[in-house]
């Protein structure tokens, strides 16, 4: 076991864990300066190289960053980790942010946060590839069953291998619905029932935070509100051609309805989406800049008195892989930046996600534009969870049993039932599926060392008895390469795409899998495959239990699948499953 570093302790009332958290959140408050206050207001990223060391200024990275400076200079302790790594590494980065914390005037710990990170996407804006941790599919997967235990156990596990490392707040659930269906963010979300996404929601709150915060919890930071779903030709608010979010249907209370359920468990934190309302009573203006959203309907009708954190990026540009994106302030891009950092105040949002900019805080108070006790307000939501978390009493973790603890093999196990079970049969012509062992097997997209232990594997079609092939949801390719990363626009295989899948459907009886970030349209597979499986997430070896009887899928689908493009194009953005004659329903899925 690693020893480690002694917890500060200067004998101040805000260090003693005797003194109730209200006394020594009030003890704290009292010695800040309005430096040390701004700096508690910002939530932003780091990255770390792969030896667990810090990424300091001039080092090559994502995002330009310097980890020194932002803790020792401009008193951030709020990061969110981009990147994965090994978990003894990342442990070791954790204990040296700590210290280096330890090392300020007051010895405020460090709040670590991470996006998603027990899947199968790699998107470092919005979720990580497993690597070490244990592999589930994705909340899509997970809904497509439908088992609220399972989503329990699923966070529970999240919040043992995060704690291991140091993650004390999840940058999820989120719960918007899937209504849209090119939005890119779907593979995120639990589907688009409101009713099913609630019930998922409580248990998924409850298995991170337990049944109260404690210092055994990781803090839910719940995302989109008011519900990210309802995006205008589907098209992602991380960029300005996605902008607005409307509601022709005038369905917008129903998307409120998973937040309800997620503030009722008790969520710490909630994240205001980039959306800007268009044609509603709400003003046109980005959520996160949005009073009528964030005070008069989160935290006055809705009762929600946690930490609200912006969304990444409102208030200044930012370099992404080399290319400058706007910041995100949709309805004010004309505004100065100080003029943003106030609106996102006035607001009610405790936080500034994605940004480190404390001296526009500074200069907003020094002013008198904003009152010292209106960060006074945030700042005691934002320090009272550093102390129920245990944070100012003990900080640091056990690079050892990071380690022993991420990727567990009992973890590892119950990741890949879940897969199994979460894959949703469409199509089973001439009873397919479950397919005989040992058959001359050709696969596509398909590892062959896994598939020779199911069949004998050939390279031509012609002299298969079985094909298996597996693909993903068709998207429109974006020249930006942050852009890139978010599958966007049509939904069906370009004519180019379809013919050498369908040549081999006609080859021979095919198996496809089609893993579904978003609704694929693909009638003329479905007509012509001898079995349609969709996967939200899962290993070759996890598909080819299925297809040769080794284990049961359960799973039925979280969202309709449209018939053709056209149907989309005429559906509500705001209204779930509102495709015309839909290919396969919402709740499709058979049973072996």
């Amino acid at each position: 076991m690693n020893a480690a570093p002694k917890v500060r302790d200067d004998g101040h009332p805000y260090q003693n864990p005797e003194l109730p958290v209200e006394q020594r959140v009030e003890d704290l408050l009292s010695r800040m300066t309005l430096t040390e206050k701004a700096g508690q207001l910002f939530h932003t990223m780091l990255a770390m190289h792969a030896d667990g060391s810090t990424v300091e200024k001039g080092d090559p990275s994502m995002v330009p960053m310097d980890t020194t400076g932002l803790l020792q200079d401009q008193y951030l302790t709020h990061f969110n980790l981009l990147g994965t790594g090994d978990p003894a590494a990342m442990a070791r980065w954790q204990n040296t942010l700590q210290t280096m914390a330890a090392e300020t005037r007051l010895g405020i710990p460090v709040t670590l946060s991470t996006d998603p990170r027990h899947a199968f996407t790699d998107n470092v804006g919005a979720s990580f590839n497993a690597g070490a941790f244990s592999a589930w599919p994705e909340p899509l997967g997970l809904a497509a069953l439908r088992d609220p235990q399972l989503v329990y156990a699923f966070a529970d596990t999240v919040r043992r291998e995060y704690l291991a490392v140091g993650f004390r707040v999840a940058l999820h659930p989120q719960i918007d619905l899937a209504s849209e269906p090119r939005w890119s963010r779907q593979n995120g979300t639990f589907g688009s029932d409101a009713a099913l996404t609630s019930r998922l929601v409580r248990a998924y709150v409850r298995g991170l935070q337990g049944e109260r915060l404690g210092t055994k919890s990781v803090s839910a930071m719940v995302k989109h509100f008011p519900g990210g779903g309802p995006q205008k030709d589907g098209e992602d608010p991380h960029f300005p051609h996605g902008k607005e979010q409307i509601y022709p249907g005038g369905m917008r209370d129903l998307h409120l309805e998973p937040f309800k359920a997620a503030i009722e468990a008790g969520c710490a934190q909630m994240m205001p989406y980039y959306g800007q309302p268009v044609g509603t009573d709400w003003e046109e203006v980005g959520f996160g800049f949005n009073k009528d959203v964030v005070q008069s309907l989160l935290r006055d009708r809705l009762g929600f008195d946690g930490i609200v954190c912006t969304d990444w990026g409102l208030v200044s540009d930012a370099e992404i892989f080399g290319e400058v994106h706007p910041a995100r302030a949709w309805g004010l891009e004309s505004l100065p930046e100080l003029d943003k950092a106030a609106r996102i105040l006035e607001a009610g949002c405790d936080q500034f996600g994605g940004e480190a900019r404390p001296e526009l805080v500074v200069e907003l108070v020094e002013s008198g534009r904003v009152p010292e006790y209106r960060l006074d307000a945030s700042l005691r939501r934002v320090l009272r969870e550093k102390f129920v978390l245990g944070l100012f009493d003990d900080p640091y973790v056990d690079v050892d049993r990071a380690a022993e603890t991420v990727g567990r093999a009992d973890f590892t196990e119950a990741g890949e039932r879940a897969q199994r079970r979460s894959l949703t049969v469409l199509t089973n012509s001439r009873h397919t599926l479950p397919a005989a062992a040992r058959r001359k097997l050709h696969v596509a997209n398909v590892q062959p060392e896994v598939a020779s232990l199911y069949g004998d594997v050939v390279d031509d079609p012609a002299d298969a008895e079985l094909a298996v092939l597996r693909l993903r949801t068709p998207h429109e390719p974006r020249a930006n390469v942050f852009e890139s990363l978010f599958h966007s626009g049509r939904l069906a295989f370009t004519e180019e795409e379809l013919e050498p899948i369908l040549a081999l459907l006609d080859a021979v009886p095919t198996v496809v899998c089609i893993n579904l970030e978003r609704a694929a349209v693909i009638p003329e597979i479905a007509e012509r495959a001898a079995a349609l499986i969709a996967d939200y997430g899962a290993s070759d070896a996890a598909l080819l239990d299925v297809v040769f009887g080794r284990a049961t899928p359960e799973g039925r689908l979280p969202f309709e699948l449209p018939s053709s493009m056209a149907a989309v194009e005429a559906s509500r953005p705001d209204v779930p499953n509102d495709t015309e004659n839909p290919l396969f329903p919402y709740g499709a899925g058979l049973r072996l």
